[in-house]
């Protein structure tokens, strides 16, 4: 086993470059997933922001979210961020009637829960398991979390203001989310976290 584990990340949309910085500063190999075969290549997989329900049916043309889904059940560990914790999600609040999602975080998640563009925030969210003080949430037409089941664990909520105490992150097993972009940050520490669990899964 390499001490550089080989992480993909969905770039069908969203900042798959800022992805791939971060995951090598935090001492691990990337590479972008376009097609089928890219998923075999790799032992962990990120999904990154943007349009839940655009990524969602560009996977199912693509032929990608049956390996996904099979990749999530079998152990992979995988990270999907804003638009990707949508799709880890088995349960969607406010999605598209045929949107389709990966799955398997036994969770709820209202997509744009914070509002639209125009009420994106930055602020400070406790992590479980991340050491250093709070990290620089970044939310941008973000989820939340409404309801969990009895086996998921939550990794972090918002400590302020209306929306104080929502969850923003969570674990179930092989699988974290988080509402906000560690990505456009330039902190490591949520890839760095991601990272060491795919070198122990492995």
């Amino acid at each position: 086993m390499t001490s550089a584990p080989m992480i993909g990340v969905l770039a069908i949309q969203g900042a798959v470059r800022e992805h791939i910085s971060l995951l090598e500063a935090a001492g691990a190999q990337a590479m972008p997933i376009r097609q089928t075969a890219d998923i075999a290549k790799v032992t962990g997989i990120v999904l990154p922001g943007g349009e839940s329900t655009t990524i969602s049916k560009l996977a199912v043309i693509d032929g990608l979210m049956e390996p996904l889904r099979a990749a999530a059940s079998e152990g992979v560990p995988i990270y999907g961020s804003c638009a990707g914790m949508i799709l880890l999600a088995d349960r969607i609040l406010d999605g598209r009637p045929d949107q389709e999602t990966i799955g398997g975080i036994d969770m709820t998640v209202r997509r744009n829960a914070f509002g639209r563009q125009v009420d994106s925030f930055e602020g400070g969210i406790d992590l479980v398991g991340i050491d250093g003080g709070p990290f620089p949430g970044i939310f941008i037409r973000a989820p939340w979390v409404e309801e969990i089941g009895p086996k998921v664990e939550v990794l972090g909520r918002v400590g302020a203001g209306t929306a104080n105490g929502r969850i923003v992150a969570v674990r179930d097993r092989n699988l974290i989310a988080t509402s906000f972009h560690p990505e456009l940050t330039g902190d490591t520490r949520v890839h760095q976290y991601f990272v060491e669990m795919v070198r122990q899964a492995a």
